[in-house]
């Protein structure tokens, strides 16, 4: 029998499927979902095997699907194959273990033992010790990458011909719009894929995290994939960074969003200057003057803190806008909190880790939608929506633990709507 070119162990292959198994999502180009994969398991990885050992493997078009930004208008997110998804898994496995000791430690995205809380609790704490801070946005970066400037950092630390082939292969594979349409790539790292995430931290380690270090120590920063921001001590150092960061990314085929990007002062009740911008949003926190009350003392003063940010609150609030549970007037009030719960868990286990004033605030809006149901769904409570809200109120005394949201308020369901927006303004 002869020799495969490319020795590559089938247990690699088998573990990759794992991951991917226990990762889920739905399927490619191909229409394969996962659960139909598993019929026919043995017989699939073994193709896959074969045709990656012998160097035959064509990774096939990526789904294209847009899927709405926080901000408005659509991020094209690539869906591969169930197939595509464990090979590059495979590949992946391999070049973790090299770029793993590689990235600098405030990198936080898609790494082992990080992650956004990490970033954001680092970027509060320096902050605190840095008045000045470049609030970064790199336009449509994992669209924009060079791909010939990406592989050549890929070859700095990959002497495995295999992977290079295959890496160069997915970058190079095309992407299938809804209507069939097929879209050549010459750039880009497709998101959505296993293997862009790893890809797109090595282009920006070397693009910016390596060069900061060299050419500005004395600055730190934190970022996760494409968000980022750096730390200054004084304006006309953030001044310099940023026109020096602007050049770099263009050197590098990339480019700083010129509104977006912005010098933002750290103000609170110790820094006494004015400035026009005084915020900034940081993975879906917004970081801007706050009260806060002194442990000890009681007393009330302005701190520079992050919370759920009002884009995400917007967000979070078309979520609930959406929920077709709540058009349902057929439904108990025990299977609305069972389908809900998991959504309001996750908010809450994200959004509710920094300054859980504004969260609460924001948890309100969904006592008012439990409550709008409530009066479709029983006569007696359609002519006042105060009537509702106390109806509310008694099923939370006697099940405090329903809805995961009514921990985290504490009191009784109120049914007060707010304007998503800070908690407090600069003055």
């Amino acid at each position: 029998m002869k020799a495969k070119p490319f020795t590559i162990s089938k247990y690699l292959v088998y573990n990759a499927y794992k991951r991917i198994r226990s990762n889920k999502g739905s399927g490619g180009v191909d229409g394969l979902s996962l659960e139909e994969f598993n019929k026919d398991l043995e017989n699939h990885l073994y193709k896959l095997w074969n045709k990656m050992s012998s160097g035959s493997y064509m990774p096939p078009a990526v789904k294209l699907i847009e899927i709405p930004k926080k901000n408005g208008g659509k991020r094209p997110l690539g869906i591969p194959t169930i197939s595509d998804r464990i090979a590059q898994t495979v590949v992946k496995a391999h070049l973790d273990e090299h770029l793993e000791k590689l990235f600098h430690e405030d990198s936080y995205g898609f790494r082992p033992n990080k992650n956004a809380h990490d970033a954001i609790a680092k970027a509060k704490e320096r902050c605190w010790d840095f008045n000045w801070v470049i609030d970064l946005d790199i336009r449509s970066f994992f669209d924009n990458i060079p791909q010939e400037l990406l592989m050549k950092a890929v070859e700095r630390h990959c002497d495995q011909r295999w992977m290079l082939l295959y890496i160069e292969r997915w970058l190079k594979a095309p992407l299938q719009k809804e209507n069939g349409e097929m879209v050549e790539r010459t750039k880009g790292v497709p998101q959505g894929s296993v293997i862009g995430p790893v890809l797109a931290n090595l282009y920006l380690h070397y693009c910016m995290d390596a060069w900061l270090t060299k050419h500005y120590a004395y600055c730190k920063f934190e970022r996760y994939a494409d968000d980022a921001i750096i730390h200054c001590v004084t304006k006309r150092d953030a001044t310099v960074i940023k026109e020096a960061l602007e050049e770099r990314m263009k050197e590098c085929g990339l480019e700083l969003h010129p509104e977006k990007t912005k010098i933002v002062y750290c103000k609170d009740s110790n820094r006494r200057h004015s400035y026009e911008c005084v915020s900034f949003d940081f993975l879906g926190y917004t970081f801007m003057p706050r009260l806060a009350q002194h442990g000890r003392r009681k007393e009330w003063f302005t701190n520079w803190l992050p919370a759920v940010s009002r884009s995400s609150m917007k967000q979070m609030n078309r979520s609930l806008k959406r929920m077709s549970i709540f058009r349902h007037s057929g439904a108990t009030i025990s299977y609305l909190a069972e389908q809900i719960n998991p959504i309001l868990r996750g908010w809450i286990h994200y959004y509710g880790k920094f300054y859980k004033t504004t969260l609460k605030k924001f948890m309100h809006n969904v006592n008012v939608k439990v409550a709008s149901w409530a009066r479709r769904k029983y006569k007696n409570l359609r002519t006042s929506e105060m009537k509702a809200i106390n109806w509310l109120y008694g099923i939370c005394l006697n099940n405090p633990n329903l809805f995961a949201h009514w921990q985290l308020l504490g009191s009784k369901p109120t049914g007060t709507k707010i304007k998503v927006q800070p908690i407090m303004e600069a003055q």
